[in-house]
C-alpha cells in the first residue's frame, strides 16, 4: 500500500527533526555562553538533563540564536504529525472501514499537532501576565496528553486488524509500542500531579531538577513511537 510506504518514510522524520532540533538548542546553550541572552538570563554548567535535569526544553529554545532552530522544526514536526494520522486512518480504513478508532486518531493527532504549533508561536514570547502563562502550560499540557491519547488509538486500531496486517507488520515491535505507550500513560500519570506542585522543594527532593529530567525523558519516549514505527512496518510477505 502507498499509504504505508508514506507512514514508514514520514515517522522516521517525525523523530529525526525534533531529536537534532531540541538536543542542537541544547548543544548551543550550554556550549556557547557567549550568546548574550543565553549568558544573562542563566548559568549551566554542561549538564546531560536526560539525566540530571540541568535545564528545560523550553530555556534552551526560547532564546536567540535557538528559537530559529526550534520553532521552524516544530512547525515541520507538526505537518509531518498531520500527513502522519491522516495517511494511518486510510490504513486502517482499507483494512476495516468500520474500525471504532480510525477518526479517533485522526482527531487526537491533529488536534495535538496543532497545540505544538500553539506552544512553538508563543515559546519565548514575553508578557507578564498570570492567564498568559496559564495559557502556555495549558497549551503544553495538551499537546502531550492529546499526542499520548492518539497514539493509544493508534497501537488498539492495529491490533484489532492484528490478523489482517501481519503480513506488513513486525509484530514484535508491535509489541513493543504497546509497552512504550502503557509507560507513558503511566508516567503522565503519576508525574502530572508532582510537576503540578508549587515550588520546586517537596520533602527535600528538588522538584525542579526532577520536572526537567521528566520533560527530556519523556520528549525522548514521545517520539520513539515514531521511531518504532518506522521498523514496524515492513514488505509485505507471500
Amino acid at each position: 500500500m502507498v499509504q504505508i510506504n508514506k507512514v514508514k518514510s514520514i515517522s522516521i522524520w517525525v523523530f529525526i527533526v525534533p531529536f537534532i532540533a531540541v538536543n542542537t538548542c541544547l548543544l548551543i546553550t550550554t556550549q556557547f555562553h557567549q550568546f548574550d541572552l543565553i549568558a544573562d538570563q542563566f548559568k549551566i554548567s554542561y549538564p546531560f538533563p536526560y539525566l540530571d535535569g540541568g535545564v528545560s526544553i523550553s530555556r534552551t529554545a526560547r532564546y536567540f540564536p535557538t528559537y530559529l532552530i526550534f520553532k521552524p522544526a516544530m512547525f515541520f514536526t507538526a505537518y509531518l504529525l498531520i500527513v502522519y494520522w491522516l495517511n494511518n486512518r486510510k490504513i486502517i480504513n482499507h483494512f476495516d472501514n468500520t474500525n471504532k478508532y480510525r477518526d479517533k486518531i485522526v482527531y487526537f493527532g491533529i488536534a495535538s499537532a496543532i497545540a505544538l504549533i500553539l506552544h512553538s508561536i508563543f515559546l519565548g514570547v514575553k508578557f507578564d501576565n498570570d492567564l498568559y502563562k496559564l495559557f502556555r502550560r495549558i497549551i503544553m499540557f495538551v499537546f502531550i496528553i492529546f499526542e499520548i491519547v492518539a497514539q493509544t488509538y493508534l497501537v488498539l486500531a492495529l491490533y484489532s486488524i492484528k490478523e489482517k496486517i501481519l503480513r506488513y507488520i513486525n509484530e514484535t515491535i508491535l509489541k513493543i509500542k504497546l509497552i512504550l505507550v502503557s509507560l507513558l500513560i503511566l508516567v503522565a500519570t503519576i508525574s502530572i500531579p508532582i510537576i503540578s506542585l508549587p515550588g520546586n522543594d517537596f520533602f527535600g527532593i528538588n522538584l525542579k531538577f526532577l520536572k526537567h529530567a521528566l520533560e527530556w525523558d519523556y520528549f525522548l519516549g514521545v517520539i520513539s513511537f515514531y521511531l518504532l514505527t518506522f521498523f514496524m512496518w515492513r514488505k509485505p510477505t507471500n
